[in-house]
């Protein structure tokens, strides 16, 4: 696989790869935001909680944060995330970009297209002067690999963005776009084994990914590809939203809430599935996978069909060792079985990551949507998001019990 795509490399990359990854991910950065200029979208929709600009401008405030304005980058995560920064190259940047500006400044007016664009430019072109000072050690290289992990991960948000905000995505993401449609395959059995869970120290590991370590799996059949629209149709048109039997308690009081009869984003299934996908009604292919389905809904069909999701110890094997025997994974977000749980006694949190931090309640989901940048899609890499959460590209697939 070669530098661009491939995620191992990218989290140990050296100074003078990163140069080219940092200019890469900034360069989609910007076709994305040509994208929602071009739909008059940049700025959100009336009464929309989806603002790309925001999210567009924070790719460089996260860069001049963690490198140009922090004093202490060097030291890597034993920096203190607190200390006092810098001026920004804007003084406006904070009120804009920040985290916290959504909350605070969403009254405020926001900047100007090419006042961003140029902002974007300042940012990089000063973060690729620091990394051509920097050492080759992993604590210089750890606030660039950071910047450059955040990035990446962008372009997956500024897809779904773009799904609710109806843009038309073409020519600004990863050219795989939505899920892929396939040929149904055959389950995949496995016997008994050892999986190894997380990644070892050494380049930039997430914290939910720390650390590696090896856990006993019993025998057991996995899909080898994620529930497709066909599969999820039955359960529909068998009733299933209408049953009690398929819903555990918390699943059935957020279906009383919601109202749900299908995942969002489904318009109808007659002679089909047809789907609204970036402000426009369209047939899907029966074969693609199931996309914008929650937990809930994922486990409701499982046991409908008397399967079960699959935890995270044979979704790991069978992703890393079982794409020969026809195992495809990468078209959605994938829900799996129990709640989220950090690896042993490391850090839960760590400064700069933009993973969702552990807590009851929440589930877990791996792998990668077709909207991902492909070297963004470690098959170690987990994240954690509540259990009624649709507006991402997550599906599922399923075990037998």
């Amino acid at each position: 696989m070669d530098l661009l795509n491939d995620p191992g490399q990218a989290r140990g990359a050296d100074p003078d790869q990163l140069s080219l990854l940092l200019i890469d991910a900034r360069n989609r950065t910007l076709r994305w935001m040509a994208r929602f200029e071009t739909a008059g979208s940049l700025f959100g929709g009336v009464g929309s909680t989806i603002k790309p600009w925001r999210w567009i401008g924070h790719a460089g405030w996260f860069q001049e944060h963690w490198i140009a304005r922090h004093v202490q980058r060097g030291r890597g995560e034993q920096a203190d995330p607190r200390s006092p920064r810098l001026p920004s190259v804007h003084p406006q940047a904070d009120a804009w970009f920040a985290p916290t500006a959504s909350s605070v400044f969403d009254d405020a007016a926001p900047p100007r297209a090419d006042e961003i664009r140029a902002y974007l430019a300042t940012t990089l072109d000063t973060t690729l002067d620091l990394l051509t000072a920097a050492s080759t050690e992993d604590a210089c290289l750890h606030p660039f690999r950071l910047a450059l992990m955040s990035e990446d991960r962008l372009s997956e948000r500024l897809a779904v963005g773009a799904q609710w905000l109806g843009v038309e995505p073409e020519g600004a993401g990863r050219p795989a776009g939505p899920p892929r449609g396939s040929r149904p395959r055959t389950p995949i059995l496995w016997p008994a084994s050892r999986a190894l869970l997380g990644s070892p120290p050494g380049g930039l590991v997430p914290p939910n990914e720390r650390w590696a370590h090896e856990v006993a799996v019993p025998a057991f059949e996995i899909d080898a590809s994620p529930v497709s629209w066909a599969r999820f149709a039955e359960f529909v048109q068998d009733g299933g939203y209408d049953d009690r039997r398929w819903w555990d308690d918390a699943g059935w009081r957020w279906l009383e809430q919601v109202g749900r009869r299908s995942p969002r984003a489904v318009a109808h299934w007659r002679g089909g599935v047809t789907v609204e996908r970036h402000g426009q009604l369209r047939r899907c292919a029966v074969d693609e996978a199931a996309v914008h389905v929650t937990w809930h809904e994922a486990m409701a069909w499982c046991a409908w069909a008397d399967r079960r999701l699959p935890t995270e110890a044979e979704w790991t094997l069978a992703a890393t060792r079982g794409v020969g025997l026809g195992f495809a994974w990468g078209e959605v977000l994938e829900w799996m079985l129990g709640p989220a749980r950090p690896y042993g006694a490391g850090p839960r949190e760590v400064a700069g990551f933009a993973d969702p931090v552990w807590e009851p309640g929440l589930a877990v989901l791996r792998g990668a949507s077709s909207w991902a940048v492909p070297r963004a899609a470690h098959p170690q890499r987990r994240r954690f998001e509540a259990p009624e959460r649709d507006d991402l590209f997550c599906g599922f697939r399923s075990c037998a019990l």
